[in-house]
């Protein structure tokens, strides 16, 4: 067994972690609070919080010279090249509206690289893997492999972003151009949206201001369905938060060139 696929295996199990401590808690129990003192409201509760400290907890364990960065409790260094990334509520706004699209992102990223992703949908019992070229998705009776639509025109394509009230005036104007054009658009999804477009649901997400948690796992699961991804200027660097996940590398380059 590979290297890789033995963090593949691994990052099922942090997901699996995740999955149950998210899942053990009440509505009456989820203490929601806002992380913003302004702006658009941010939530946290006390599953995101318990989900994360789950997850950490198992690679401390096993892992201990990995770096770990979550989006509750920071960055913990390592002293490797490997750095496990956390989300442990993606969609947190989804999940105190009982909403099912929430997911837990795990990514394991070799000197800032992401090698592994996990899209986990607990509510769906779905689980989207990629690494490399090997896109999984997992349910309670099947394993299929992940494969994108190969949507190549933005005149056919299914678009996604989580909320378009999210964008800068400027980011808007951008998004608005890809909108008209295509065939249709989804909101709200968050980062099962991407899960969306690896299994060929979906052919388009266009998002900016994510985080690196937000994004880390969401990349490889995309690549290794065959679909492209990269920022707003179709470039690899996604450090600044804008990206663009599609089908097919002719629907990406359809995609920059209108936001451009």
């Amino acid at each position: 067994m590979s290297d890789l696929q033995i963090f593949a295996d691994f990052a099922e199990e942090v997901a699996d972690a995740g999955r149950a401590a998210a899942l053990r808690w009440s509505e009456s129990e989820w203490d929601v609070m806002n992380k913003r003192d302004e702006g658009p409201f941010d939530p946290v509760t006390r599953a995101d919080r318990e989900s994360e400290l789950a997850m950490r907890a198992l690679i401390e364990e096993r892992w201990k010279d990995h770096g770990i960065e979550g989006e509750e409790f920071g960055r913990k260094a390592g002293a490797g090249p490997y750095c496990w990334s956390l989300d442990p509520i993606d969609g947190t706004r989804s999940f105190i509206s009982g909403l099912p699209t929430w997911t837990i992102l795990v990514a394991l990223l070799e000197e800032g690289r992401p090698l592994v992703g996990v899209i986990d949908a607990p509510r769906l019992g779905e689980r989207y893997i990629g690494h490399g070229a090997n896109g999984l998705l997992i349910t309670s009776s099947s394993r299929s492999r992940l494969a994108t639509s190969r949507c190549r025109s933005l005149s056919e394509a299914r678009l996604s972003t989580t909320d378009p009230y999210l964008f800068s005036a400027q980011e808007r104007e951008g998004f608005d151009r890809i909108r008209r054009s295509a065939r249709l658009t989804r909101y709200g999804l968050d980062g099962y949206a991407y899960a969306k477009v690896a299994s060929g649901g979906l052919d388009l997400v266009v998002e900016s201001g994510l985080a690196p948690h937000d994004l880390n796992a969401l990349v490889p699961v995309v690549t290794a369905a065959g679909g492209a991804v990269s920022n707003w200027r179709g470039e690899a660097d996604l450090s600044k938060g804008n990206i663009i996940a599609a089908a097919s590398a002719e629907l990406l380059d359809e995609a920059v060139a209108l936001l451009r």
